[in-house]
């Protein structure tokens, strides 16, 4: 009889959960770890100022400031966690993006220049469509179709490449994203959406509010008072909950997986490589544009237009959100929160300790470091679970197979 533990590290899914579960733990240990020793070598932070970080690392975002003596408190924070939630949302999409290429054996690092294509074409077309003549929601409707499409076609370039000249994606994807990047910046420059009203910002495109076109709160900001979260977080948690019944439930996602696992094994049996691996990366375009829309069309963020000095981190996140989820698209809504988390603590750190954000910004990358040896881990878990398993085979009991002669239907009838 085999032991249940050792089941269960039999299972794929048990041993991917795990392996992301100890990428994470090892980044919080040696992100306290660091605080431990600046704390300990600053006179001015002290023992107690390390522990203060230690605590916010791990609990940040259930803090709820200072007591009157200087002690931190904890509870539920509501702005935290709504908070947490919409910086979660162009997450969860830019997370799903690249787990639906990595399962279809792409990379897709692109995610940075989709996720521009979605802004650009969201903005101008929330900003575009006057208010007074259109609905707002219908506005709202159209602009967030409208990024889908610009991060869609724009995904579809590396694909295109890829599927009928065999030039790798990532090289194709990472030339799209400065493409993305300075086209961009040279349809907002000089545009009529640059912000002239309040002079210290017009470097910044209006907020979509301006024409008032935002994102309903669905009664989140009840629920979360004083936090930026709206009805996004849902759309993102559907649109999640889409993929997976798409790349788990369907022949198309069959096939798309299919061609990840082999193409030449996948175009043997009939299946058109070719044209999955286009629609592949424009359905991973398409997310990451809806994730641009999602964020901006929140109506109370500002998109600065000149991206050519970098490209947002939030497409590259994704990559972490992704690996860390074992590409799943149920798991990377729970990880995707769990990033936006870690944003929420680099706050936390800054208001209430002697500590900066940057701290968190090292985790962050130990955990991405780690993610990326995720397979690693998952074999090792593999191997200890069959090494636990035949140990527990050699110690068991031999049992002696039951002949029938103890009730008397072993022996000759004569």
């Amino acid at each position: 009889m085999k032991h249940k533990g050792s089941n269960l590290l039999e299972k794929d899914g048990t041993r991917a959960v795990l392996a992301s579960l100890i990428s994470i733990l090892i980044g919080l240990v040696v992100g306290a770890v660091i605080i431990l020793i600046v704390g300990l070598s600053d006179p001015e932070l002290g023992l107690s100022g390390a522990w203060d970080g230690i605590r916010l690392v791990f609990g940040g975002l259930f803090s709820t400031g200072r007591s009157a003596s200087g002690t931190l408190t904890f509870g539920f924070n509501p702005t935290n966690v709504g908070n947490m939630l919409f910086r979660a949302t162009p997450l969860i999409l830019t997370g799903l993006s690249v787990a639906v290429a990595f399962k279809t054996g792409l990379f897709n690092i692109g995610a940075p220049g989709q996720y521009l294509m979605g802004t650009a074409a969201t903005l101008m077309l929330a900003l575009g469509i006057p208010s007074k003549s259109v609905p707002a929601g219908l506005i709202w409707i159209i602009a967030f179709l409208g990024g889908i499409l610009a991060g869609a076609i724009w995904g579809c370039i590396p694909g295109l490449v890829k599927a009928f000249l065999n030039i790798n994606e990532v090289l194709a994807c990472i030339m799209t994203n400065w493409i993305a990047a300075n086209l961009v910046t040279w349809m907002f420059d000089g545009s009529k959406y640059r912000n002239l009203v309040e002079n210290t910002k017009s470097g910044y495109i209006y907020k979509t509010s301006f024409n008032g076109v935002q994102t309903p709160k669905l009664g989140l900001d009840k629920i979360f008072p004083n936090s930026q979260v709206n009805g996004g977080i849902l759309v993102a948690i559907l649109i999640a909950v889409l993929v997976y019944v798409l790349m788990s439930k369907t022949t198309l996602g069959y096939e798309l997986k299919a061609c990840g696992a082999n193409r030449h094994a996948a175009r043997y049996a009939g299946i058109n490589d070719k044209r999955n691996i286009v629609l592949s990366m424009a359905i991973a375009g398409a997310l990451s544009g809806a994730a641009a829309s999602l964020y901006y069309l929140a109506g109370n963020t500002e998109f600065f237009w000149s991206t050519y000095q970098s490209l947002p981190a939030t497409g590259f996140n994704g990559i972490p959100v992704a690996l860390l989820a074992a590409s799943n698209p149920i798991a990377v809504i729970f990880t995707g929160c769990f990033m936006s988390m870690l944003d929420i603590v680099g706050l936390q750190m800054t208001n209430l300790t002697a500590y900066n954000e940057y701290i968190t910004d090292v985790i962050i990358a130990v955990i991405v470091y780690l993610s990326a040896f995720s397979l690693v881990i998952k074999m090792a878990l593999g191997k200890w679970g069959k090494r636990k398993a035949a140990a527990e085979k050699e110690t068991a009991p031999v049992v002696p197979p039951d002949t029938g002669a103890a009730d008397g239907k072993g022996g000759d009838e004569g």
